[in-house]
């Protein structure tokens, strides 16, 4: 009877060190791993690539991984044949059609960042030196993956997205400044 016991005790104590001594798994493979969810942007933005303040049709919603489900930009809705404009300065690195749709990407300017803007006529060439809202093109009728039309914008760092209206400072994203309103039957000093 003792035997047993000491045999399964030394069982689980060498078990024990096994896995003590094995060495880290390895790291995931990049497929799976998630999306980054940086959220070191600075807000260099200043300007909305479409109109004063559009309507957020659909927010940016990271992936749990590179090939998930989400949506790696914002849908700002917007009407066809609209001017979209550079939202911070940069330098264009792609003006085009991908899979149909025209799009034009952005190098921000003294970042490792880069935006997006679909689908969109372009109105400017691969390499031209944008200042902040600047027009790159206009709204296409058609090609967008929303229910109306609208512009989506991306952001990205290599090769992960990051939410693009983290690039916008406070300012923008609110609708104005507070206003302080009289109060009635307060006597005036």
């Amino acid at each position: 009877m003792r035997a047993k016991r000491y045999g399964r005790c030394g069982t689980w104590l060498v078990l024990g060190f096994l896995l003590l001594a094995a060495p880290a798994p390895p790291p995931r493979p990049p497929f799976l791993t998630p999306a980054a969810t940086d959220t070191s942007v600075p807000a260099i933005g200043r300007a909305w690539p479409v109109g004063a303040r559009p309507t957020v049709l659909r927010g940016w919603e990271p992936p749990a991984t590179v090939y998930g489900r989400g949506h790696r930009g914002v849908d700002l809705a917007a009407p066809p044949g609209s001017p979209v404009r550079a939202v911070a300065p940069g330098r264009v690195s792609f003006a085009g059609r991908v899979a149909g749709r025209g799009v034009v990407s952005v190098e921000l300017a003294g970042t490792d960042l880069r935006t997006t803007y679909e689908p969109v006529t372009a109105s400017v060439e691969k390499g031209a030196e944008l200042a902040a809202g600047e027009v790159v093109g206009t709204v296409e009728p058609t090609g967008s993956h929303c229910t109306s039309t609208c512009v989506h914008w991306g952001l990205r760092r290599g090769e992960a997205y990051l939410d693009p209206l983290s690039l916008l400072p406070p300012w923008l994203l609110h609708r104005g400044p507070s206003r302080l309103l009289p109060v009635l039957g307060v006597p005036l000093p």
